[in-house]
């Protein structure tokens, strides 16, 4: 495959799936929203958002999984957009490193990892192989704004 066609590859895929990157968002503290360091890129924390305000809720108590998988799925998006907007080319992304994710959710759910699956697995459908990552999924007693998934992430680059 030429590197022509390579360079398209993850575009074409985002634009099948009928997903529009989102322009970088400044965070809302005092941090940074993604560090290179060599060939890794550190992406900040993103937070649910729906309609453009803080997707808010708890799992196991306000949202279900399957919501939760949705709210997952649209911060990976957001994610995606920080990413291009940190590298100027998603082709360059040579893996998905890690995927930490922070579920506000109640003592007793336990899907955290099933609501992590909604970024997990658009990365695959994505990035194909070099989307598969390790991954952390956590149950905590909140997040900021009140947001009921953050997501955080760890890009490699090529050489």
């Amino acid at each position: 495959m030429s590197s022509q066609n390579s360079s398209t590859d993850v575009y074409q895929r985002i634009e099948a799936l009928g997903l529009t990157l989102p322009p970088l968002a400044l965070p809302a503290a005092a941090y940074l929203p993604f560090v290179r360091s060599g060939q890794l890129v550190f992406l900040s924390g993103h937070i649910a958002k729906k309609d453009g305000k803080p997707w808010v809720g708890q799992l196991g108590r306000d949202l279900d999984t399957a919501t939760g998988k949705l709210a997952a799925r649209s911060i990976c998006v957001e994610l995606l957009g920080t990413l291009h907007a940190a590298v100027g080319d998603l082709n360059l992304v040579s893996r998905i490193v890690k995927v930490m994710s922070l579920v506000n959710s109640t003592p007793f759910f336990t899907e955290q990892h099933l609501v992590t699956n909604g970024c997990s697995e658009l990365l695959a459908e994505i990035f194909g192989e070099r989307g598969a990552h390790a991954r952390s999924a956590f149950g905590v007693a909140q997040i900021p704004l009140g947001a009921c998934v953050e997501i955080e992430l760890i890009a490699e680059l090529k050489a």
